[in-house]
C-alpha cells in the first residue's frame, strides 16, 4: 500500500513575495513601554508605590536650634570636643559608619585648622600679610565642614521627613556649627533612645521529673490526675 503524502503546511516564499521592507540590525531589539510598569517609585529603595500613596509631610524638629541647654551632655561635649559629638550622631544615623571616620574628618577641617592658625601666629607673629593668608585658610577649612556636616544634617532631614530650620542645612552649620550639632544629638537621641527597656517576661521550667515503678512510690499517685502529669509553670514579668 502506498503511503499518502501529507502537504506541507509551510509556503515557500519565492522572490516576489519576499518582504519589501528591509528590517535594520537592531530594530526588533527595541525596548517597548508596559502601561502597567509605568508607576511610581520611591526614591530610596526603588520599590513601586500604589497610586493613593502620599509622601509624609514634614515634621517640625522636636527642640530648637537654640535649646543646646536642655542636653548638659551633648552641650559640653559640642563645646570642648565637636568632632566627638559629630562622629556619635554619624554613628547613630548610619550603623555601618565608625564614628572614628566623620570624627577624624572634622578635627582635621576645624580643630587642624584653627590649631594651625594658632601656632603661625605664636612663632611668625602676625602682619597684614599673614592675616590675611589665616583668614583665607581658615574660612576655607569652615567653608568645607560646613559642606561636610551640612550633607549629614540632609541626611537627616531626608529620613525623618524634618523642616529645614532654620535654612539651608549647609549654612546652618556655617552660621551655628555648634548648636546645630548639638540639635541633631538631641532629635536622634529622642527618636533612636538606647535607654527604651523592652518588657521581658521570665519564665521559670517545671522542676526535673524521675519516673518510677507505680508499685515502689504509691504516695506520688494524688498528685496525678487519670494519669496525666500536671506541671506549674511560674512566670514572672520585669
Amino acid at each position: 500500500m502506498a503511503e499518502e503524502r501529507i502537504p506541507s503546511r509551510y509556503v515557500k516564499l519565492t522572490k516576489d513575495q519576499a518582504p519589501l521592507e528591509d528590517i535594520k540590525p537592531g530594530e526588533l531589539n527595541q525596548p517597548i513601554q508596559v502601561p502597567q510598569l509605568a508607576c511610581r517609585k520611591c526614591n530610596e529603595c526603588g520599590q513601586p508605590l500604589p497610586e493613593s500613596f502620599e509622601p509624609p509631610a514634614d515634621e517640625p524638629w522636636t527642640t530648637g536650634i537654640f535649646g543646646c541647654a536642655e542636653n548638659t551632655e551633648s552641650c559640653w561635649t559640642g563645646l570642648f570636643c565637636p568632632c566627638v559629638l559629630f562622629g556619635r550622631n554619624v554613628k547613630r544615623l548610619r550603623e555601618d559608619t565608625p564614628w572614628t571616620t566623620p570624627c577624624i574628618c572634622h578635627a582635621i577641617f576645624v580643630e587642624g585648622g584653627i590649631a594651625l592658625a594658632a601656632a603661625t601666629a605664636a612663632f611668625h607673629g602676625i602682619d597684614p600679610r599673614t592675616s590675611f593668608l589665616l583668614c583665607e585658610g581658615l574660612l576655607f577649612s569652615w567653608w568645607m565642614c560646613g559642606i561636610y556636616t551640612g550633607l549629614f544634617r540632609q541626611s537627616l532631614q531626608k529620613k525623618y521627613h524634618l523642616k529645614n530650620s532654620p535654612c539651608d542645612p549647609c549654612m546652618v552649620h556655617c552660621c551655628m556649627h555648634w548648636c546645630a550639632l548639638c540639635q541633631e544629638h538631641r532629635e536622634m537621641q529622642g527618636r533612636l533612645s538606647d535607654n527604651v527597656a523592652m518588657p521581658m517576661t521570665i519564665v521559670n521550667p517545671p522542676p526535673v521529673q524521675e519516673m518510677n515503678a507505680a508499685g515502689d512510690n504509691q504516695d506520688s499517685a494524688p498528685s496525678s490526675a487519670n494519669g496525666i502529669e500536671q506541671t506549674n509553670l511560674e512566670m514572672q514579668a520585669l
